[in-house]
């Protein structure tokens, strides 16, 4: 189980990452839009199916037998892989979309069925391991996704059979992995299933909303992965048009921010403790801010250059600037790791336990809505104004100390009622 899990993070990245590649250094011709709105769009067309389906695919999660139905995601997975392969080989940029989109599909209802099975499969003082080491392996793959998408990218020159042949080969290893799930116990056979996603997805947010404190820490959630869209979506662009960098370097920033989020989440546990409290939001809430401001003002002092594009080893022997680029993204990760965690582990210590599930699918479906959000609002901001894309980090970053001060004048109240509650 976690290594079907795992290899299906890691294509979804590796794809994802390799088609915002040849979008932004031209190597698909049929490119109508400009690079800031293709890339935009792709983050859209993959995130959107979690909006629209994640309710119906915790219906199903619960209904059918759900080691067949892994088995059955990861054929469907095979198949897509195939449709995106035709894409990158013949430069159709519809069918490279239509793959992401139905990638995005794919994982969105993989995710109900992969957390519905762990409670079966582990026992109850394995669980927390179990899930440790599912959120630490979908981290890694979702790293090594991304530099293994811009690897292939980088190295084929141009061939994009080879990066087919990737995606095409983890998507049989994942099937192949799924093969040895052992069948699992139906939850609920006599379940009717509600396939109209709207109405579903309406209460289950109705549901969430109903407990201030629970909402408002989804808010937070959703929050954080509305801010990190907007940054990991521009790296490709920014790398390319700002630091006037190789396809490397891409994957160099994104490594850097990855391992900036891990350090973070082991920091926020070393210094803020092992209790559940709040008091690293407010500094990783800080930290959003400041050092968004500070990648801005670095990227304004990167020199002009025409000619062939930075190489890795260039970025390291170019002058300090770039240094600055690669701490900045490096201390925004760190910043993340501070705010994201306590907020997850308040979602999950604060929710009913008998409805722990539907307030995981509310996260979710808001988690969507806001990264949806991000892409419509980057695309008006690089796109349709033409403002630079220093401006738009900026601008994320007032946003996000706006928020920030919402959220924990907020908060705090609320958690203290809540704690008094418990003490009762």
């Amino acid at each position: 189980m976690f290594l079907t899990q795992f290899f299906g993070a890691l294509n979804d990245n590796v794809y994802k990452q390799a088609l915002l590649l040849v979008i932004t250094y031209g190597l698909i011709s049929q490119q109508s839009a400009s690079i800031s709105t293709l890339n935009n769009l792709a983050a859209l067309l993959f995130i959107l199916p979690y909006f629209i389906f994640s309710a119906t695919a915790g219906q199903i999660a619960d209904k059918y037998e759900r080691a067949s139905l892994v088995r059955a995601i990861k054929v469907l997975e095979i198949i897509i892989m195939l449709i995106g392969s035709v894409g990158f080989i013949t430069g159709h940029l519809v069918l490279l979309m239509v793959a992401l989109f139905l990638m995005g599909v794919h994982s969105t209802f993989f995710g109900p069925i992969k957390y519905a099975i762990l409670p079966e499969i582990l026992k109850p003082n394995e669980l927390m391991s179990g899930n440790a080491l599912f959120q630490s392996g979908t981290s890694i793959a979702i790293l090594l996704g991304m530099i293994l998408g811009g690897a292939v990218i980088s190295s084929s020159n141009g061939n994009l059979v080879w990066i087919s042949l990737t995606v095409v080969s983890i998507a049989v290893i994942g099937y192949v992995c799924s093969r040895f799930i052992l069948p699992q116990k139906i939850a609920e056979p006599d379940l009717k299933i509600d396939w109209n996603f709207f109405r579903t997805s309406f209460q289950t947010i109705k549901y969430a909303k109903s407990i201030p404190l629970i909402f408002t820490i989804l808010l937070g959630n959703s929050w954080y992965w509305f801010y990190g869209a907007t940054y990991l979506t521009q790296i490709p662009q920014l790398t390319q048009q700002n630091l006037h960098a190789s396809e490397n370097v891409v994957s160099l920033l994104l490594t850097f921010f990855s391992v900036g989020i891990g350090v973070g989440s082991l920091l926020c546990r070393k210094i803020g403790g092992s209790e559940l409290n709040i008091k690293m939001v407010p500094i990783g809430a800080v930290g959003l801010s400041l050092f968004a401001l500070y990648l801005a003002a670095s990227l304004a002092f990167v020199p002009e250059k025409t000619g062939a594009l930075l190489s890795l080893k260039e970025m390291f022997t170019s002058g300090w600037v770039y240094y600055h680029v690669m701490l900045a993204v490096t201390l925004l990760g760190i910043s993340g790791g501070f705010y994201i965690v306590p907020l997850y582990a308040m979602m999950q210590a604060y929710s009913p336990r008998s409805h722990r599930a539907r307030v995981v699918a509310a996260n979710n479906i808001l988690n969507a809505v806001f990264m949806v959000s991000s892409a419509i609002f980057s695309i008006i901001i690089l796109s349709i104004l033409k403002i630079d894309i220093k401006i738009l980090f900026i601008i994320t970053a007032v946003l996000s100390a706006i928020f920030s001060v919402w959220l924990l004048r907020k908060l705090p109240p609320m958690l203290n009622s809540a704690h008094a509650s418990l003490e009762d």
